[in-house]
């Protein structure tokens, strides 16, 4: 992370483009994205296709609509009957839901989040959706109110990318891991070293792109935190010029967002494209022994 940017910073940039989402998405008005990992509905290379159609036509449209991840945690972590998990950054829900449903009556779902206006809608969503074993609460993923050894699976979906302390939420997620417990999330990973000036960028950083680690990083921070069996999985390769694109709102039009469009140099991805680095969404999976 750049020594410019503070994990404040960090932390109130990313809160209030999800509160922004949030909002969107309760008004309804069509447009259902933030200015982070969700840039638009149309043909978005990072959120675009992640759950089958079959998966979502129970869930309520408003948890489908402020989904912004980057994978499908729930499927690829095979979760079973009668487990514990918890999502760190759950947003709207989504995954805390599909997760209560797989784990069925006996297992139990929680959906961590920072964002009142996230946390709200997912409310809502829990309620329309029926569903009784799941519990949403407010905290940072860099310190989460649960006690140790409490839960059998950690998910997230393209969030870990947006803190400032990856660290410390690796660190955290193996304390409140029983033993044997896992780790699987989903999340955009670099693969070589992002250029220093893309890094520096906050519109970058939340649209899941700056933040992310390279591969090798979270790998040993993983195994710093005590984790073992680590894989990182490659689900997507994205084209570092739609990343671009995709973050504007699409070549000729504004973003769906209404923001301002980001400041950072796009040749930067050029550069990092030219060196052989890859920006890829990856199924990140690791064991607390």
């Amino acid at each position: 992370m750049s020594a410019t940017i503070g994990l404040d910073q960090i932390r109130e940039t990313v809160r209030e483009k999800y509160a922004e989402s949030a909002r969107r998405v309760a008004e309804a008005d069509g447009c259902g994205c933030g200015s982070g990992c969700c840039r638009t509905e149309r043909g978005d290379p990072v959120t675009s296709n992640l759950y089958d159609s079959d998966e979502i036509a129970t869930l309520p449209d408003a948890a489908v609509a402020a989904s912004l991840g980057c994978g499908n945690p729930t499927a690829l972590a095979q979760l079973n009957p009668g487990e514990i998990v918890l999502d760190l950054g759950s947003g709207g829900g989504i995954d805390v839901l599909l997760s209560a449903k797989r784990v069925g009556p006996t297992g139990f779902a929680y959906g961590l989040d920072m964002t009142d206006e996230m946390l709200a809608l997912a409310e809502k969503n829990k309620a329309e959706a029926g569903v009784e074993n799941v519990r949403f609460f407010t905290g940072h993923i860099e310190d989460i109110p649960l006690p140790e050894n409490s839960v059998d699976v950690v998910i997230s979906n393209c969030v870990i990318n947006l803190a400032g302390d990856k660290g410390k939420v690796l660190r955290e997620a193996y304390r409140v891991l029983k033993p044997g417990g896992r780790f699987a999330v989903s999340d955009v990973v670099a693969q070589g070293e992002l250029p220093a000036d893309l890094r520096q960028d906050m519109e970058a950083w939340v649209g899941c792109v700056a933040g992310a680690l390279e591969e090798q990083e979270y790998r040993r921070l993983l195994v710093d935190a005590g984790f073992a069996g680590t894989e990182i999985l490659v689900t997507r390769v994205y084209d570092p010029r739609e990343l671009a694109n995709s973050l504007r709102g699409g070549a000729g039009e504004s973003s769906c967002c209404g923001g301002s469009e980001p400041s950072w140099d796009e040749l930067a991805y050029a550069r990092f494209d030219a060196s052989g680095g890859r920006v890829v969404s990856a199924f990140v999976r690791a064991t607390k022994p």
